[in-house]
């Protein structure tokens, strides 16, 4: 967007990106990397009522929060689970997170450090996340230190599945863009399993649940050779 607004405007892209920052600065706009979007965009709701099994979502974000260091970079998928992690970001943190999630887009914006990276393509209006080809071919092109996903199901045979093709395929995407995958789900979809496999259970780096690490429930998984948070 940048680029484009330098071009149209006969100006450098330095100055449309300072000029960006000072109406960002001022209240006018939200910047994002390579651009900007309307403050109207941070209005939007895109959860209605209570979300399910918010506490013990709270709990898996704090922990999720612990393995992003600073300068990092962090690909993340869509869901409640990551939209709490992003809402309980530490203010000073400086990282950058990148997806394609319409949802967790609208939590990252409001946060006052990270850079912001969205991986654009057709929208899946279900998932609200970005899928298809070009999303795919954006994410390979990252090096992230982080791969974080929400998770339909998981268990010790078939790792963790999904019922949506395109968002199985773009979380195949993250995972071999990442050094490492961190899979976050409550207890409840543990030892539970869907039509489309991601991943391996030996792909996961981190199992992120709100279950104490010692859980009996969770001694398969780190017997397995995953580390359990």
């Amino acid at each position: 967007m940048s680029t484009k607004l330098g071009e149209d405007m006969k100006v450098s892209e330095d100055t449309v990106r300072r000029d960006l920052q000072e109406l960002a600065n001022a209240g006018k706009l939200i910047k994002v990397h390579g651009g900007a979007l309307s403050l109207a965009f941070n209005e939007v709701q895109f959860t209605n009522g209570t979300i399910y099994s918010q506490s013990q979502k709270a709990i898996i974000a704090q922990k999720a929060i612990g393995l992003i260091k600073e300068q990092m970079y962090v690909l993340t998928s869509g869901g409640t689970t990551i939209i709490e992690m992003a809402k309980q970001l530490p203010p000073h943190l400086k990282a950058t997170f990148i997806t394609g999630s319409i949802p967790v887009l609208n939590a990252y914006v409001s946060h006052p450090n990270i850079n912001v990276i969205v991986v654009g393509d057709r929208v899946n209006k279900e998932a609200r996340i970005t899928v298809g080809a070009s999303a795919i071919a954006k994410i390979r092109e990252v090096n992230a230190d982080l791969c974080i996903l929400g998770t339909n199901a998981i268990d010790l045979q078939r790792g963790i599945t999904d019922s949506d093709w395109e968002v199985v395929e773009l979380k195949k995407a993250m995972i071999a863009s990442s050094a490492k995958t961190v899979c976050l789900t409550i207890a409840e979809k543990l030892n539970s399993f869907e039509a489309l496999q991601v991943c391996g259970l030996q792909q996961i780096d981190y199992l992120v649940t709100e279950l104490d690490p010692d859980d009996k429930l969770l001694r398969p998984y780190v017997k397995a050779g995953v580390t359990v948070l």
